[in-house]
């Protein structure tokens, strides 16, 4: 289903605003790693090795360049071509396909390119990966955003997208702001006024 479809525009622009490049490796935001480095006033977007005191608390999922955490590891660094050719990479290869699998129904290209940019930062979730994500969950179940997506329930699915705000069990206001703004692109607003909206919504 939805084979004509690709990511467009307000796809790239969610994507682009909320994930910021970064061309070294960073612990996760909802890590504890990332916060003890945080409270230690340690920047965890300039880190070459953990230091010592810290290597006990986790940082999965590493990330670097567009929000990517394939084969990442601390230390690591890339230029911004490979940062870019990393995000169409997986786009096409990884993110793109699993909506296709999994959505039965027709979207619109700005409900294609919400979906498609919640998958980016969630994952689909299932498939032994161990992690809910906005289609499954981590036992393989659909999700509930793919249960009414699947009925034909637009709105409601629309609705299950700000219930996705958590990382490390707590809620991040970024994330409060890009599931907002993912929300108002599914219900076609263009993506620069959506992700004013969000952050208007969560300052």
């Amino acid at each position: 289903m939805n084979e004509q479809l690709s990511t467009g525009p307000d796809g790239h622009e969610l994507n682009h605003h909320y994930e910021a490049c970064k061309l070294r490796a960073y612990p996760d935001p909802g890590s504890a790693l990332f916060r003890a480095l945080q409270a230690a006033r340690i920047d965890p977007y300039n880190l070459t090795m953990v230091p010592l005191q810290f290597a006990h608390l986790s940082g999965r999922p590493w990330t670097i360049g567009w929000g990517d955490t394939e084969g990442v590891t601390v230390g690591l660094v890339i230029s911004q071509a490979e940062a870019d050719a990393r995000y169409s990479k997986r786009l096409v290869r990884d993110f793109e396909p699993a909506v296709r699998r999994a959505v039965l129904v027709p979207l619109t290209q700005r409900q294609w390119d919400a979906t498609v940019s919640t998958v980016y930062n969630t994952g689909p979730g299932g498939g032994g990966s161990g992690r809910d994500g906005i289609l499954f969950l981590a036992d393989g179940k659909p999700s509930t955003f793919l249960r009414k997506l699947n009925l034909g329930d637009y709105a409601g699915a629309a609705a299950e997208l700000p219930k996705w705000v958590r990382s490390g069990g707590q809620v991040l206001k970024g994330l409060q702001r890009r599931r907002e703004a993912a929300r108002l692109v599914f219900l076609g607003m263009d993506a620069r006024s959506a992700i004013v909206s969000g952050e208007a919504k969560f300052p």
